[in-house]
């Protein structure tokens, strides 16, 4: 099988494993009576993660650090500039005030700590360990404001991220039947793709990092690129917005954390010099944009979808 197929293969793999596991999920955690408030922090804002997350580790057990690193860069990357700008180009996306003073923080610090582990060159286990430290101290923290204050703005907007999964209402057994199926298909979903993406980049004659930044960053951030389509066609904006920053803390913390811990690596220069300032540039603007007026107008996700040209133009071109 040529690494194009198997690249092909891998990224609708992802799409479908990572859509059946959020859907199955989220349904099930409906059966078990679980607030939709706490679905729509951790099983939507992070379950749209999984693609990226079994990615990463499965390219870091295989020796592919580049394209591990480069799949979480470039998918925080993607999320603010492709799956928000496009979201805001089809409607304004609202911010909800209180959520993003808190969850804006949160991810610049986030961004913050992930640039500060490139610049050591290494991540480590014991970065790693702090990073899954920092995101379940995050995650209870988050829970108990929003359970001590009731039906809060943040919260709405939590149940209105585990509203705007489709087809979520299923009996438990089928449920968990899509959950496990949907966690299957993932699994051999990364690998077909972690392989296609090496032999493609052999081929190609251009760094893994890159294959990382670009294809892989883009056909992991599809299920974050799906969920925030259908919220701002449903009158949603915040809830795209909140799936963004949810994901790409959820990316940081929780994925670069957990290959960090399972198998450690080395950063590779490539993005050290150029992406990750990118990564923080990024969302120093999505803050400023976020902030004023508290909204994403489509005139700024017009300019976030040209910067992301101009972006994948400057990796594959120059």
């Amino acid at each position: 099988m040529s690494a194009s197929i198997l690249v092909v293969v891998g990224l609708v793999g992802l799409i479908v494993g990572g859509e059946l596991l959020v859907r199955g999920a989220v349904s099930a955690a409906k059966t078990f009576g679980i607030s939709p408030m706490v679905i729509g922090l951790t099983l939507v804002g992070f379950g749209t993660s999984t693609p990226e997350l079994v990615t990463s580790l499965q390219a870091a057990m295989s020796g592919s650090a580049g394209i591990a690193m480069g799949n979480v860069i470039g998918s925080n990357i993607g999320n603010i500039l492709l799956v928000l700008g496009l979201a805001a180009v089809i409607a304004p996306v609202a911010v909800d005030p209180t959520a993003f003073r808190r969850d804006g923080v949160v991810l610049a610090v986030a961004t913050l700590l992930c640039l500060s582990v490139v610049l050591t060159g290494e991540a480590g286990r014991m970065i790693g360990a702090g990073f899954i430290l920092a995101l379940a101290m995050y995650l209870a923290f988050t829970l108990r404001v929003e359970r001590r204050e009731g039906a809060s703005p943040s919260a709405a907007l939590y149940e209105a991220e585990a509203d705007a999964v489709p087809g979520s209402d299923h009996a438990l057994g089928v449920s968990i039947a899509m959950a496990l199926s949907g966690l299957a298909i993932t699994i051999f979903g990364a690998r077909f793709l972690v392989t296609g993406a090496v032999s493609l980049a052999q081929a190609a004659g251009i760094s893994e990092t890159v294959i990382g930044l670009t294809i892989v960053a883009v056909g992991t951030s599809m299920p974050e690129l799906v969920t925030s389509i259908i919220a701002v066609r449903k009158g949603q904006g915040d809830v795209a917005l909140g799936n963004v920053i949810g994901s790409n803390i959820f990316n940081v913390l929780g994925i670069l954390g957990l290959t960090a811990l399972v198998q450690p690596m080395a950063v590779p220069d490539e993005i050290a010099d150029f992406d990750i300032w990118v990564l923080v540039a990024v969302t120093c603007v999505l803050l400023v944009f976020a902030r004023t007026r508290w909204t994403v107008s489509r005139r700024e996700g017009v300019a976030f979808l040209l910067a992301y040209a101009a972006y994948l133009g400057v990796l594959l071109f120059l």
